[in-house]
């Protein structure tokens, strides 16, 4: 996550590289000094890590289907693309009532989500979760979420 240029942290990633193992580096800041080290991974061949999903690819198969959500085949992408509104048969009530809210054209934030779906912020952050790991929507900066296309 974070290594300095002299970090312990870039010999173990080194000798990780060295063994053909795979090594998988968060980006930071690029004026932090705390970030060099795993800027430099990146920049040396570690697999970029820009959200759970870069992780979870890299476990066993077996593994990651279980974590994954399934694969839509052409048909089934053509009919959602054809119908974007359907709501996901699988969404609990707080989940649907969130989903309803967004938008894959425009970003809305957390505190517009709180306000319009009288939720508790505990319920919310859940729903917003699940939602996310569901790959139905994702996250921006700045606690903006939208639909995912």
């Amino acid at each position: 996550m974070e290594a300095s240029e002299r970090s312990g942290s870039l010999i173990t990633a080194r000798l990780a590289m060295e063994q053909n193992r795979e090594v998988l580096a968060v980006p930071g800041n690029i004026t932090s000094k705390n970030s060099y080290g795993t800027n430099y991974l990146i920049k040396s061949g570690a697999k970029l890590v820009q959200q759970w999903q870069d992780v979870v690819s890299e476990l066993p198969p077996e593994i990651s289907a279980a974590i994954l959500p399934p694969k839509i085949d052409g048909e089934k992408a053509k009919q959602t693309e054809q119908q974007p509104e359907l709501v996901p048969a699988d969404l609990d009530g707080n989940e649907c009532k969130i989903w309803q809210r967004l938008s894959a054209d425009e970003a809305t934030h957390i505190d517009n989500l709180l306000e319009e779906s009288q939720l508790s912020f505990g319920d919310l952050s859940a729903a917003l979760l699940g939602l996310e790991m569901r790959e139905l929507i994702r996250m921006l900066p700045g606690k903006h979420y939208a639909r995912k296309i």
